[in-house]
């Protein structure tokens, strides 16, 4: 087997392994995500919808920034006083916000592997396509040449 055949092959598998991977690791976090029965706030931007994507992960993380500030007048965990008791309320939020960011980007994740698999398997099949041409080509220029 020629190395352009060879290439075109690798190629086409490894695009089917990124495109089952992606959509593996999409639908592990949405589960995850969803068997948590999150729903955003009313406030939030995609109000009412179960936290199972990124974009109502995103809007909940949002709503949690904005509930922890009016909760803690616009302080951060770091700027307040160590004995403060709104102390925990914004750790809390941070942590939540941090998770579910962590799923925003995991989705992302997924996302460009599905789409960088199936560059890959369309550009193994292109190969093996100008590798199929090739060899009609210098099937061609033999029968040519012996006549």
């Amino acid at each position: 087997m020629d190395i352009r055949r060879m290439s075109g092959i690798l190629s086409i598998v490894f695009g089917a392994v990124l495109v089952l991977a992606g959509i593996g690791t999409w639908t592990l976090v949405s589960t995850t995500l969803s068997d948590q029965n999150i729903t955003t706030a009313d406030d939030a931007c995609l109000a009412g919808q179960l936290v199972d994507g990124p974009f109502t992960a995103y809007c909940e993380a949002q709503v949690i920034e904005e509930h922890a500030r009016n909760a803690t007048d616009g302080l951060s965990y770091a700027e307040l006083e160590r004995d403060d008791p709104r102390r925990d309320t914004a750790m809390r939020a941070s942590f939540l916000r941090a998770s579910l960011f962590t799923s925003v980007v995991a989705f992302g994740v997924a996302a460009m592997a599905t789409a960088m698999g199936v560059l890959f398997v369309l550009l193994g099949i292109g190969m093996r396509d100008v590798d199929v041409r090739l060899d009609d080509l210098e099937a061609a220029g033999k029968k040519e040449v012996s006549v």
